[in-house]
């Protein structure tokens, strides 16, 4: 029989995850989570919930334990209870083969749900409610119209998995269970390796966008704090996201390691509750280490990306307050020059009408040359002052955080590949003076609110306004020429540290 009493050890909270998109979610988060729905609904033995990418199971057994204590005065006969709740109420989909075992054995104490142990003896067949059914991707141009995989690498046999999770694989996700949920509900797979594991793609948030096609009543999920601010292709999601006023609750943690212990994904992790029926302003509430701010009611969509701690934001509308031109107006684009990071058509030995070319290798910068004529994109930028900053720089969660690599100042004529985006202006002094405004906490702060992750693009600039290059600038001159309270300085180098050496 279920034990809806207290219970010590908890297997779930021991785990291994079986790979980055099957990462099993702890007990605590999964009750973190379920208690951002309203209580009346452990009460409601009407009420039908579904987990559409289960793996451990822990969601239908805290789902479970809820509705036996809410739903004990009503129902007092407790296998008739669960009878009721486990063949009327709950529902999950499981990712792989092996996850609806461990699931059912989670939910229904058994291996199978209608063994001689499940606790619901309603079941007439072994996967219960929790299904598992082989799908396989739809190619078309070599890559799955549904999830974006790629066929050189997921076009498998039937002796390994797909991973062409079921409930995103169908245009029709409401002739699964052919009804309808009050609640979806879990912890989503992540992400697919598209080029052959070069290159990672999101797809938690096409598990977003199918379960509101069920209009549930509640919806609720863990998932990357990453479209907040970046990720590959997801602009479309992070503004349907930001600009859709029933998302009512947000708990955003800054690092992933708070809630799965071991698990190393840049840029955090968040869950938030979505609400059907009831629009509004959303609870925002950031956790940064042993620190929670919040909940603070927030207008989501105040900007392009969301701005993660409100105190940042606070500091943010200080500075745009000053009307400013961006200083990506003098930042390049990437790849300005057309040549990607591994470009190697330069040599080592300068020659007559030659240009330096700035690279990368193994994590040394470089300077090869190559003839100007051979130049053949954005010429007039050449004989530009340029400070090269690297496109990519990351620390994994630390804080304070440096944000970005070392620059470097380039005189004319210079050209680099993708490695650098740079800003160019007309004069050494300048470049000099640039330097030491970018070397600030202050800079760094501001590129910061919009880099999740460890790539900085152009976008990643667009709060940072210009200055005057005619000196050398400090965190003290800027923080009171934006009339930043002491507040706000504590927390801009609470989050940024100074940065070493020399300017230039």
């Amino acid at each position: 029989m279920l034990n809806t009493g207290s219970y010590n050890p908890d297997i779930l909270t021991c785990l291994a995850n079986l790979s980055s998109d099957e990462v099993f979610t702890p007990p605590k988060i999964a009750n973190e989570v379920l208690d951002q729905l309203p209580p009346e609904i452990w009460t409601n033995r009407n009420a039908r919930f579904l987990d559409p990418f289960c793996k451990s199971g822990v969601f239908p057994r805290e789902i479970a334990r809820r509705l036996m204590a809410g739903l004990e005065k009503e129902m007092p006969d407790q296998q008739k209870r669960a009878n009721h709740i486990f063949t009327k109420q709950i529902f999950a989909i499981a990712i792989t083969e092996l996850t609806g075992h461990i699931a059912r054995r989670s939910a229904y104490c058994s291996k199978t749900a209608n063994g001689k142990y499940s606790v619901c003896d309603a079941f007439d067949d072994k996967q219960g409610n929790i299904r598992f059914k082989r799908v396989q991707h739809t190619w078309e141009d070599e890559r799955c119209v549904f999830c974006g995989a790629a066929r050189q690498e997921y076009d498998r046999g039937n002796e390994l998995e797909t991973h062409a999770y079921q409930f995103i694989h169908t245009q029709r996700p409401e002739e699964i269970f052919n009804m309808k949920f009050d609640v979806i509900v879990g912890n989503p797979p992540y992400q697919l390796g598209s080029d052959g594991g070069t290159r990672d793609i999101p797809i938690y948030n096409k598990f977003v966008d199918q379960s509101k096609k069920l209009n549930p009543r509640y919806l609720s999920m863990i998932i990357p704090s990453r479209w907040m601010a970046g990720g590959l292709g997801l602009s479309d999601f992070r503004r349907s996201m930001l600009e859709d006023r029933r998302m009512r609750k947000l708990v955003d943690y800054e690092r992933m390691d708070l809630v799965f212990p071991g698990v190393d994904f840049e840029g955090g992790v968040c869950f938030f509750l979505w609400d059907r029926d009831n629009e509004g302003p959303c609870e925002v509430t950031t956790v940064c280490g042993d620190e929670t701010t919040g909940p603070v009611e927030r207008n989501l969509s105040e900007h392009d990306v969301l701005v993660r701690d409100i105190r940042a934001l606070r500091i943010l509308q200080k500075v745009l307050t000053a009307g400013e031109p961006s200083i990506t107006d003098i930042l390049s684009v990437d790849k300005e020059f057309g040549w990607t990071s591994n470009f190697d058509g330069f040599h080592e030995t300068q020659k007559a009408n030659d240009v330096a070319l700035h690279y990368n290798r193994k994590g040394k910068r470089l300077i090869g040359y190559i003839n100007r004529k051979e130049v053949n994109k954005s010429q007039h930028l050449i004989d530009k002052w340029k400070v090269m900053i690297p496109k990519a720089y990351g620390e994994r969660g630390v804080r304070p955080a440096m944000v970005l690599g070392p620059c470097l100042v380039a005189g004319p004529p210079s050209v680099c590949t993708q490695t650098y985006l740079f800003f160019f202006v007309e004069s050494k002094k300048a470049a000099v003076s640039l330097t030491s405004y970018m070397r600030t906490r202050f800079f760094r702060f501001l590129v910061s609110l919009r880099k999740i992750t460890q790539d900085a693009t152009r976008l990643t600039y667009t709060w940072v306004p210009q200055q005057k290059w005619d000196c050398t600038w400090t965190d003290e001159a800027l923080y009171k020429k934006y009339k930043l309270s002491k507040d706000d300085v504590a927390f801009i180098e609470s989050r940024v540290r100074p940065m070493e050496g020399k300017n230039g």
